[in-house]
């Protein structure tokens, strides 16, 4: 299946509305720069689309999504963004098909995983680690003003490697990722 970008998954428990929606503009941001492939955003839940009735944590991804589009758009992003999605839906065509949903470009397609909350992100994360013994790099942190990383204390060699690795690209990548202007742009000086 390829690669993914999970988070939050090490720092905020119940994030807001808001919280959501720079995770994930700021992973996709990341995924972007690390692999050059446009950036598909999954927020995560526990029904796609409406296919529960009115809940606040539904709401709230509801309301993340949409600052999420308008943040993207405002920084010049190439990204897709989409939810409430199920997990099965975001990453399986066919399931995605199967529960109708057919005129989303993130449904059965996406690389970024953001969860509702800290529990299941954080779950979901050791989970995938054991049980299909992938490699975990980060948690990468974002929003402070110097690249940083924390490391989990059950990490393998491999993976603070590759954690060190991506926030050295980050340093040095600094003003890519943090330039006030659209990523398309070039300038002259870099």
């Amino acid at each position: 299946m390829g690669y993914f970008f999970l988070a939050d998954c090490g720092v905020i428990p119940e994030p807001t509305a808001q919280q959501l929606a720079n995770i994930a503009v700021s992973t996709a941001t990341i995924a972007r720069h690390l692999t050059d492939v446009q950036p598909k955003v999954a927020l995560l839940s526990f029904t796609s689309r409406g296919g529960a009735p009115k809940h606040p944590s539904i709401e709230r991804i509801r309301q993340a999504r949409q600052i999420a589009i308008d943040l993207a758009k405002q920084r010049g992003l190439d990204m897709e963004i989409d939810g409430e999605l199920q997990l099965d839906a975001a990453l399986s065509a066919a399931v995605a098909k199967q529960k109708q949903i057919v005129d989303s470009p993130v449904a059965g397609a996406a690389n970024v995983l953001v969860f509702p909350d800290l529990n299941s992100g954080n779950i979901a994360a050791k989970m995938i680690q054991v049980v299909a013994g992938t490699r975990s790099y980060g948690q990468i942190l974002t929003g402070l003003t110097k690249p940083c990383a924390e490391i989990s204390r059950g990490a393998h060699a491999h993976d603070v490697f590759g954690t060190a690795v991506i926030t050295c690209i980050q340093a040095i990548d600094r003003q890519f990722l943090f330039s006030p202007e659209p990523a398309n742009q070039t300038n002259d000086g870099i």
